[in-house]
């Protein structure tokens, strides 16, 4: 009887591990399959974005060939323009052109859900759009964010947004 229980009992401690073995694999092949998910959702994403770019640009040529008459004189649709804007826009560079440095340094800080050093804060303010003057923007930056109360300062020119509440009247 202690045999046949020592019997069952080595039999289903393989089979447990077999079947931990198997459930480990199936895990790898899951997490590889996420990733490449995840990394052909990204190719997809940029194809369609890339198609809507040159059909707006197809349309825009057959525009461009066709002139306007006014009472004046015959001019061509500025093409160039509107697609250099439009680029712009595609590329996000115009993100946060009209926009103050708190107000797009917070908008930067709530999407990316972490603290950033001003440096890095300045990098995406320039490549938005933002045009910020002066000798020291990077100082100018740092100095701007210390000053409003929606951040908060985490380290050494390291600013993170304060969670916004919710303030009920009593």
């Amino acid at each position: 009887m202690i045999e046949e229980l020592k019997d069952i009992l080595v039999g289903l401690d393989q089979r447990i591990s077999a079947y931990k073995g198997r459930l480990q694999d199936l895990q790898k092949k899951r997490s590889r399959l996420d990733e490449e998910i995840a990394t052909i959702k990204k190719y997809l994403e940029l194809a369609e974005t890339l198609y809507r770019v040159e059909a707006d640009k197809a349309k825009l040529a057959s525009l461009s060939s066709q002139i306007i008459t006014d009472d004046k004189a015959v001019r061509s649709l500025p093409l160039t323009d509107v697609t250099d804007q439009s680029r712009e826009i595609l590329l996000g560079r115009s993100k946060y052109v009209g926009m103050s440095v708190p107000e797009a340094a917070h908008h930067i800080l709530r999407e990316a859900k972490h603290s950033m050093h001003a440096k890095e804060l300045f990098q995406r303010l320039v490549e938005g759009g933002m045009q910020i003057k002066g000798k020291t923007p990077l100082t100018s930056v740092a100095t701007s964010l210390k000053r409003d109360k929606r951040f908060r300062k985490v380290g050494p020119n390291t600013f993170d947004v304060l969670e916004e509440r919710l303030t009920e009247a009593v």
